[in-house]
């Protein structure tokens, strides 16, 4: 007989000093099918939370120590943990207090004495918003996307896919999860003209012969900026273009530098061939795209494929 595979249970960390708060809730999130993950001080909660990545915390705001501020900062700041929503707890209604919440990462708030239906409400609502996000992310790093978010108030970089912290890294030394100050500066020059209804040009950084073009997407219902990034080489886009045209190597060569600008005589001095040599591998390449002149093959490929242009030179 088959075993039947059941799906696995939402985790919940409950971070509470009162034994009483911790045994009400904990008993209402189990008998919810939760699986359910406690602590009694700040410490403690970052050590459990950052071990188990639960899908959601209860906080709560006033804790004996570090209080549940402190805690939810530092669980926003570390990488591992900062995609985490984090729902206070707190007997503390004063506007600063609620303010206070939400500016250290908290999702959410519920006040004291705890109503557990209320609870399960605010907590199921959360983890669909959290799992749909997730979904999300998953996909982009699945298919190799370098793709990141942005909060643009303090530079902080919200998440990430592997990619595009790999590329940050080799392009701009980004090693943390503040974005450089040249990323920022272009972000929110960005944002600005796409706010006023202009068009926001793409970043290039350089590294050697490799380019990487960063571009601005779209706004997450958080406030972060969506962020795309890919890179661009003389020797990836030759061979993008032999793939797309089925042209051989040298061919790609000659239609690149056309894309490029470059004049035949230009072209053989890169190439180390005569200007005679490419003119004919221009004829097929020419021939291959089913046009007349290298203005139409430099038009033809920049629709294909992603090459970064210029006006083409002379025949």
């Amino acid at each position: 007989m088959t075993e039947r595979m059941l799906p696995e249970a939402d985790v919940v960390l409950i971070v509470d000093d009162v034994p009483d708060n911790l045994a009400v809730l904990h008993d209402a999130l189990d008998e919810s099918g939760f699986t359910v993950l406690v602590a009694t001080n700040g410490e403690s909660a970052l050590a459990r939370a950052r071990q188990s990545l639960p899908d959601v915390i209860l906080l709560d705001a006033v804790m004996p120590g570090m209080d549940g501020f402190e805690v939810a900062r530092r669980l926003k700041a570390d990488y591992t943990t900062q995609q985490i929503p984090i729902l206070f707890m707190t007997g503390l209604t004063e506007t600063e207090h609620v303010v206070n919440a939400f500016e250290s990462g908290g999702a959410d708030y519920v006040t004291k004495p705890i109503r557990p239906r209320e609870v399960l409400a605010r907590i199921n609502a959360h983890l669909h918003s959290a799992r749909l996000t997730k979904q999300a992310r998953s996909a982009l790093d699945a298919f190799g996307q370098a793709t990141l978010a942005m909060r643009i108030s303090d530079g902080r970089l919200m998440w990430q896919t592997p990619l595009a912290r790999k590329l940050l890294e080799e392009f701009a030394g980004t090693q943390d999860d503040i974005a450089p100050r040249g990323l920022r500066n272009w972000i929110e020059g960005a944002a600005a003209a796409r706010a006023d209804g202009r068009d926001s040009l793409p970043l290039s950084l350089t590294r050697g012969a490799r380019r990487l073009i960063v571009t601005l997407h779209n706004r997450t219902p958080e406030g972060e900026w969506l962020i795309g990034m890919r890179e661009e080489s003389d020797e990836a886009a030759i061979e993008a273009l032999g793939h797309a045209f089925q042209l051989t190597g040298r061919e790609a060569e000659v239609l690149y530098w056309v894309i490029k600008g470059k004049t035949n005589k230009d072209i053989g001095e890169i190439l180390g061939t005569s200007p005679r040599t490419v003119h004919k591998h221009l004829e097929h390449v020419f021939e291959k795209l089913g046009v007349e002149t290298r203005t139409a093959a430099a038009a033809l490929a920049m629709n294909k494929v992603r090459v970064g242009g210029a006006s083409s030179g002379g025949a």
